[in-house]
């Protein structure tokens, strides 16, 4: 039987937070201040005691869920690293990044400073916030995180700009998705994978970095297992704690981003068929209903409406534009393939972004050369992982199940995403990064299966992911340090190449096995 704690162990343990939210408040007004004052110390602290409030009702959350105790500590690391790297960028890129007005002011992304700067500007106009609303489309297109971070400075009384402020709710809920996706993936496929899940989030590069910035991916990577849990509790018959992580997860998001509601909404719909045992789509007249939508929507898309005028077309279009005038490279593939292969290309190049190769033979300042090969280690391995899921979800019928349906829907954000953003390098991982819970679940359900049925296929796809890369280096080099004597110029002999030596391996090590 637990020992009933007195009160002075109670006022001891209040004296011990208050000390440490004072100290930590103190610490990071210090280092915003430039190590010169505290000056500004209470909006810390003010900010700190809601956060604190905030992950209290987390826990008691998760707490239902069984979460073990190593899970707090887990959290807490996750947030302690990404408001680490905060600081990092803050104090780091002024004087190891490029020289631009952005990393001078210690943000590693454009939109992040521009919105965190028209937030401050908000804050000390003495407009109204619902203002970000309205006449700040060209920092932050849906308000939202905008209005949220002129809050922060406006009514916890910040005495100056202090980036530092704004990005600890950033790093606190992307920290916080670790817990959700523990008991997301506990109810899914057990704790085995719960664990490996719980570990990956954390150290996932995209996730990491946008935890660490004032960016909407911080927020959202969290919504998602919050809802997915949401409905796993609703349809187990827990309806009430369910229906207040359906109605806090989808309201967050609107929030935010109305877009990605369609997406919340997409990944909610697929999991509570499966765990409905798809029952809905058994009455003959759902179905009926469901046809006459689809060819409600065909007829408007080509007769009503101009399909060339569509948002679907407009958009492939703007992408092919935008890329070709942006990179010398992509506007010469351009040139060698036929027009109807162009946005196929750029979904694909988009897809497998940031690419190791690219970002080892890249040049430039140590700081952003490590966050290249960090960002594209952890998203060459996750994609081999997903690929591999994919393999087994079909090898195994489960398309039917959370894994696959679970994959089909990461496959349609992350192609949507990579025809919204083409290939560029921080707007295409990006979107595709709010997603990043799940992609992380789905390698670590991979992983798992692997290990208990002893499959070789997860072994090939990853050699054969280091062939592919190991034949793009050179051709990389040849691009960038001009490594002219390198024979293979030409992307499809290069791909060509690539995907042969995969084969010659695999069949190799089929044979020997």
């Amino acid at each position: 039987m637990a020992k009933k704690r007195t009160k002075p162990d109670q006022a001891r343990s209040y004296f011990l937070i208050g000390f440490a939210v004072f100290a930590l408040s103190a610490l990071l007004a210090w280092i915003s201040n430039g190590f010169a004052s505290i000056q500004g110390w209470w909006s810390f602290a003010g900010l700190i005691v809601l956060l604190l409030g905030f992950c209290l009702l987390v826990w008691r959350t998760l707490r239902a869920e069984k979460a073990p105790k190593w899970l707090a500590w887990l959290v807490f690391g996750a947030i302690v690293f990404r408001l680490v790297l905060s600081i990092v960028w803050l104090l780091g890129l002024p004087a190891w990044g490029y020289d631009t007005d952005v990393q001078a002011a210690g943000y590693v992304m454009q939109d992040a400073f521009n919105r965190d700067t028209a937030a401050w500007q908000l804050a000390q106009s003495g407009e109204p916030l619902w203002k970000a609303f309205a006449g700040y489309s060209s920092t932050d297109q849906y308000g939202g995180l905008l209005f949220l971070s002129a809050a922060i400075y406006k009514y916890l009384a910040a005495p100056s700009h202090m980036p530092i402020l704004t990005l600890l709710p950033a790093a606190v809920v992307s920290g916080l998705a670790v817990g959700f996706i523990w008991a997301v993936a506990a109810r899914a496929f057990g704790k085995k994978v719960a664990w490996l899940a719980a570990w990956g989030l954390p150290l996932y590069p995209e996730a990491a970095l946008l935890g660490s910035s004032q960016m909407r991916e911080a927020f959202t990577v969290c919504l998602l297992p919050l809802v997915l849990l949401g409905v796993q509790q609703v349809t187990s018959g827990e309806r009430r704690s369910g229906g207040w992580l359906l109605l806090a997860g989808f309201a967050a998001a609107a929030f935010l981003s109305w877009p990605f509601v369609s997406s919340l909404l997409l990944f909610a719909l697929v999991t509570w068929l499966v765990l409905t045992d798809w029952r809905i789509l058994r009455d003959k007249r759902v179905l009926y209903a469901l046809g006459v939508a689809l060819l409600l929507g065909l007829l408007y898309l080509f007769v009503v409406r101009d399909i060339a005028d569509s948002w679907l077309v407009q958009s492939a279009a703007w992408q092919v534009y935008v890329s070709e005038n942006s990179s010398g490279w992509v506007a010469r593939q351009f040139e060698r393939m036929p027009l109807w292969t162009q946005v196929p290309f750029l979904v694909v190049y988009g897809l497998v972004r940031p690419l190791l190769p690219a970002a080892l033979a890249a040049g430039g300042p140590t700081v952003w050369m490590v966050i290249g090969i960090w960002r594209a280690l952890g998203w060459t391995v996750v994609l081999a992982l997903l690929v591999y899921a994919s393999y087994l979800a079909l090898r195994t019928r489960a398309w039917f199940g959370l894994p696959g349906v679970w994959l089909l829907a990461n496959w349609a954000v992350s192609i949507t995403a990579s025809y919204r953003g083409g290939g560029d390098l921080w707007d295409n991982p990006r979107y595709r990064s709010a997603f990043a819970s799940v992609q992380v679940l789905l390698a670590a359900w991979a992983w798992v299966q692997q290990g208990e049925t002893k499959d070789p296929w997860l072994r090939r796809s990853l050699v054969s992911t280091l062939i592919l890369c190991a034949w793009f280096v050179p051709w990389y080099l040849r691009r960038y340090v001009g490594l002219e004597w390198w024979p293979i110029v030409d992307l499809h002999q290069l791909v060509g190449v690539g995907l042969a030596s995969c084969a010659l391996y695999i069949l190799w090590d089929w044979l020997r096995a």
